[in-house]
């Protein structure tokens, strides 16, 4: 993707942006699914530049769901035909809709309550030195809630996964 074409960045390239006051910095917090089972870590916020808000959590995830991923075949945008591929070195990211999670200010935890460690476990990584594209986005969201259709570009932030009640 073009620098033109570009709308997301992640938070920590934007000297020129904060947080807001009444939202928590959750980067370097822990994000668990509904079974308090640890996901990973919140690396980065991946920020909407037309929308000026968080779209997507950016998630180092952790050793033991890297291990229990380890030699699985995974269903996302590796290449342009967008064929399966064996996880590679260095794809220990993942992306999370801000709509997705609740914050807990007090524990300084993050829970993504309504998607299960299988999904994390099968959802997609990616590695941070290369830029995550739409179809990327799509194959992930379509493995967190695979009912929905995510082909309409004009209305893509716009739906509930993307809700911003963090």
């Amino acid at each position: 993707m073009e620098n033109k074409d570009r709308n997301l960045y992640k938070l920590d390239e934007l000297s020129d942006y904060k947080i807001a006051s009444n939202y928590s910095d959750v980067r370097g917090w822990k994000i668990v699914d509904a079974d308090n089972r640890t996901i990973g870590t919140i690396d980065d916020l991946w920020v909407n530049k037309d929308m000026q808000r968080v779209v997507y959590l950016d998630v180092k995830a952790d050793k033991a769901l890297m291990e229990d991923s380890r030699n699985e075949v995974h269903q996302t945008i590796a290449s342009d035909n967008g064929s399966e591929f064996m996880y590679r070195d260095g794809d220990s990211h993942l992306i999370i809709p801000i709509g997705s999670v609740n914050i807990n200010k007090d524990t300084k935890t993050v829970m993504a309550s309504g998607i299960g460690y299988d999904t994390f476990r099968r959802t997609g990584r990616y590695n941070t030195q290369q830029r995550f594209d739409r179809n990327y986005e799509r194959a992930v969201l379509r493995g967190y809630y695979p009912n929905e259709n995510y082909d309409n570009d004009d209305t893509f932030y716009s739906r509930r996964e993307f809700d911003n009640r963090y």
